[in-house]
């Protein structure tokens, strides 16, 4: 099929691997100069730097020359979202998998989609040199729900012998082509056997959290940062779950991981079981989520805690 009759939503999903490709580039380009230019948004815990002004202003020009109707939500404020540093190629391998994709996506136009862009998540690790933890965040909403997603992990491998390397993983919920990009470390995966591995938080957790994972007697718990670098644990079975039931996190830090994780055949949801809903409100915050892709059985446990109020919450993991 011809790159300019391809329904917008295959066309979107190749423009946005590449894009999120360049973006890492900037990411490293800017950490490779030490000049990061650190500030606090919010507290010292939520942070932002060169690096995610620089990626945010090069995805978001790059998706709006290409797709001028398309509603963007990124993570960073800025007054001036315009770059010259853009990427306007269409990922060749997303196009030569046009024959595994559903017609449903046809009839879907720009007006349609929201896409959910965290440019640099992970930003506290970036800072402290947990560069693996790091990824660029692309997710594609259609009419609330997560239909795509690309993670792109510049620096996969970090702590390794052989050396970081960029990988990009990308699915579309709803078809047959499965994920791409997801080539694993052996060291990391042989370990897993029949251990029940959860994942969460590195930096933001609190007594809500705690309490959880005390529940759910995990054999071993892996306290990593950035949502994107969670979601890509339990994609490729360094994890069982990933679990992290408090307030906090946006919808930018999760679409794109949602999609992928629907795609493998897996849920992400809010704490109560819900699906999360990715309407076009930029303000709205998720209300805590766990994430699996295995589902052989659903284990379900009620945890009694104090947040604002009391309150019994069900939580819903597939192990």
């Amino acid at each position: 099929m011809d790159k300019q009759i391809s329904p917008v939503m295959i066309r979107l999903l190749a423009a946005s691997v590449n894009i999120a490709k360049h973006a890492g580039n900037i990411i490293k380009r800017i950490h490779a100069s030490g000049t990061l230019d650190i500030v606090a948004k919010t507290s010292w815990s939520d942070l932002q730097t060169a690096a995610d002004i620089g990626a945010q202003r090069c995805i978001v020009s790059s998706l709006k020359a290409n797709f001028p109707k398309l509603k963007i939500i990124a993570e960073e404020d800025l007054t001036d979202e315009h770059s010259d540093d853009v990427e306007l190629t269409l990922c060749d391998e997303v196009l030569s998998k046009l024959n595994e994709f559903e017609h449903q996506f046809d009839s879907i136009k720009e007006e349609d989609i929201v896409v959910w862009v965290d440019p640099l998540d992970g930003t506290k690790e970036f800072t402290e040199a947990f560069l693996d933890h790091t990824t660029v965040l692309i997710g594609i909403s259609v009419k609330g729900r997560p239909m795509a997603g690309v993670i792109h992990q510049p620096w996969y491998n970090f702590q390794s012998e052989t050396g970081a390397i960029p990988r990009t993983v990308w699915a579309l919920d709803g078809c047959n082509s499965g994920i791409h990009g997801l080539f694993k470390e052996p060291s990391r995966t042989d370990k897993q056997t029949d251990k029940h591995i959860v994942t969460t938080t590195r930096s933001h957790s609190n007594n809500h959290i705690n309490s959880m994972l005390e529940v759910i007697k995990a054999d071993e718990i892996l306290r990593v940062g950035g949502s994107g670098n969670k979601i890509l644990y339990v994609l490729d079975g360094t994890a069982v779950a990933y679990v992290f039931p408090s307030a906090g996190t946006k919808k930018w830090d999760t679409c794109a991981g949602d999609a992928i994780i629907r795609a493998a055949g897996g849920k992400l949801t809010d704490m109560f079981g819900k699906d999360l809903i990715y309407d076009d409100c930029r303000e709205n915050e998720q209300s805590g989520y766990p994430s699996n892709v295995k589902q052989s059985s659903v284990v379900s446990r009620t945890c009694s805690t104090k947040c604002k109020t009391s309150f019994n919450s069900e939580i819903i993991i597939n192990l």
